[in-house]
């Protein structure tokens, strides 16, 4: 008898991105989900199932059983804080950046070199705080959930540190990037637990996926 595997993704590029490294385990995904609005996906292995989830929230998913694995970025796994986790890939894929930016006509470096204490909006708190932090550089930081770009414009913060991808967002917001603080990918996670009572057909998906990557 075929154990049942589910597998947590979020919705957009990491899903997309998802799809060819299924394929290569022999997995397709028979609904959507930008059309579907089911949040479980039956696909071609009746014993495979997807759940659809809030990016933020497949770690969760994961840790604590309600999926066997999932993908999810190094961003979000650095702020959940990677407990009861194995992350045996880096799938290189939904690549982008954490970086600081500022207004067009905010000197940062001078900021920094006086000691001012800057204000900082951003999602990734711990990633922030850490990074600040190391360089010994004193912040306030004010926890936002979007929009980021908003709060140096309407002077809310001095900086904000958050994803970029093309850059775009930010010149068309009149923001400047000063620091690359890391790079991000998607990361395959699994349940420790699941491991070891359904190890083959998990490590079946984990070997599959590392050959479609390269590892």
């Amino acid at each position: 008898m075929n154990q049942s595997i589910t597998l947590a993704l979020s919705k957009g590029r990491i899903f997309e991105e998802t799809l060819p490294l299924l394929k290569a385990a022999g997995i397709v995904v028979l609904d959507d989900p930008e059309k579907s609005r089911k949040l479980i996906l039956a696909t071609n292995q009746p014993h495979v199932r997807v759940l659809v989830v809030r990016a933020t929230d497949v770690p969760t998913y994961v840790q604590y059983g309600g999926a066997d694995l999932g993908i999810t970025g190094r961003d979000t796994l650095l702020e959940h804080g990677n407990q009861g986790l194995y992350q045996p890939l880096d799938l290189q894929i939904a690549k982008c950046r954490i970086s600081v930016a500022v207004r067009a006509d905010f000197d940062y470096a001078s900021a920094v070199r006086q000691g001012s204490r800057l204000r900082v909006a951003t999602k990734y708190v711990a990633i922030a705080r850490e990074f600040f932090a190391s360089k010994g550089v004193h912040v306030d930081l004010i926890k936002l959930y979007g929009s980021m770009e908003l709060a140096p414009l309407v002077g809310l913060a001095d900086a904000i540190v958050d994803l970029v991808s093309t850059g775009n967002t930010l010149k068309a917001n009149q923001l400047v990037e000063v620091e690359r603080i890391m790079d991000i990918s998607s990361r395959l996670v699994v349940n420790q637990a699941a491991l070891k009572t359904k190890t083959q057909p998990l490590r079946d998906i984990i070997n599959a996926f590392a050959g479609a990557v390269g590892q």
